[in-house]
């Protein structure tokens, strides 16, 4: 995969070949993360950011016109993308300037809500779920150790006897496959019958 032009990996990412989004993503995934942790300045933040970035270069490949460099054009929508972040946050900090001690009570268990919401919430755990038996062991404990544990990249990797790439590579894979997973069940829930009273 190392010898094909970024015009070949492009089109077999329009493919969906994963072998060439994974040999894009080896390949540039280095400076991207640079360019990115320089403006964000948090590490963690950076890899999220970073992780998007390559989500986003995947999904709008097909807008790829080759008009200039493959590089130049990702760092276009990794600069998107931190600007974004950067905005979000900010909104984020504003929002919690704002609110008053009363709002930062301990919020209502998940066992205390209404029986359709805990319907709804039981069918996402069940995708979830559903989602995860699908991938390997090693993945699920990849993605667990990063977002219930909230450990880098390196720890992870050191755990696992598995390289940075390989980690990242899986979290994208997992994050996306739960992704559309919830977006479709969300999807079938709004064009599901109205079971609301009259």
């Amino acid at each position: 995969m190392s010898s094909l032009t970024d015009a070949e990996l492009v089109e077999g990412i329009r493919n969906t070949e994963e072998a060439c989004f994974n040999e894009l993503y080896a390949r540039y995934f280095q400076r991207i993360y640079n360019f990115t942790v320089v403006r964000i300045r948090n590490r963690a933040d950076a890899e999220e950011v970073v992780q998007e970035t390559f989500a986003a270069v995947f999904r709008s490949a097909g807008a790829f016109r080759g008009e200039s460099q493959l590089l130049t054009w990702i760092f276009g929508v990794a600069r998107n993308t931190i600007n974004n972040h950067l905005r979000r946050m900010r909104a984020e900090s504003e929002r919690l300037g704002a609110v008053d001690a009363e709002s930062l009570q301990p919020a209502p268990s998940i066992g205390s809500c209404a029986p359709d919401e805990q319907l709804v919430l039981r069918r996402y755990v069940g995708v979830i779920q559903e989602q995860l038996a699908s991938v390997s062991d090693w993945q699920v404990d990849v993605f667990r150790f990063r977002h219930e544990d909230n450990l880098s990249i390196r720890e992870i990797a050191k755990r696992t006897g598995r390289t940075a790439d390989a980690i990242r590579s899986s979290l994208y894979r997992v994050k996306r496959l739960l992704v559309d997973a919830i977006e479709a069940q969300r999807d079938s829930d709004k064009s599901g019958p109205d079971w609301s009273p009259a």
